[in-house]
């Protein structure tokens, strides 16, 4: 049987996505764009990182709780990850700035915390115990009672009208400096 040889096609130019005569598509793509409607913003999980635009999770450095075999077979849940005073301060400080801060209320429809509920959060996804919580508050105390700030407990500090969400902040860094530094 012969063998048939076929001449291989000529060669063509490349193709152009976009040509000179091309600029009115673009600018109606473009206007078409502009015209959308802006996405509905939700509070994310995530947390701008200091070094870069890089998004983390709020409780980043952290490893998750997770349950053992023991504790799957026993049913009961996950032990939580021990983290110290400080880091309990730092994490709320996060969970806070990933989520929202409000005022009057432990939380809202819109996952928004106050500084209690942003200490309960951290504590309900496995970080510390309540012991490491208490300790926590205490430090705040002291940071409210060293600056002259006379108030019963710190959510009547997040609640006072005067207070804004970067001195919540403000103070919950404030607090786990001088956790840290007292080892707590």
């Amino acid at each position: 049987m012969p063998r048939t040889v076929h001449a291989p096609a000529p060669a063509s130019a490349p193709t152009r996505l976009l040509t000179p005569g091309a600029r009115g598509l673009v600018a109606e793509i473009e206007a078409y764009l502009a015209s959308l409607p802006a996405p509905a913003r939700t509070p994310a999980p995530y947390a701008v990182c200091p070094y870069g635009s890089v998004l983390r999770p709020w409780h980043a450095g952290h490893p998750l709780p997770r349950a053992t075999l023991l504790d799957r077979a026993l049913r009961r849940p996950a032990r939580p990850v021990p983290v110290t005073a400080a880091e309990h301060l730092d994490l709320a400080s996060r969970y806070l700035a990933a989520h929202g801060w409000l005022q009057g209320a432990m939380w809202d429809a819109a996952g928004r915390v106050c500084l209690l509920g942003a200490q309960a959060a951290v504590l309900a996804h496995g970080f510390g115990t309540p012991a490491t919580a208490r300790t926590a508050r205490v430090q705040l105390m002291e940071v409210l009672h060293a600056t002259g700030r006379p108030v019963n407990s710190p959510d009547e500090f997040n609640d006072r009208p005067t207070t804004r969400q970067a001195d919540v902040h403000r103070l919950l860094e404030r607090a786990a400096a001088r956790a840290a530094r007292l080892g707590l």
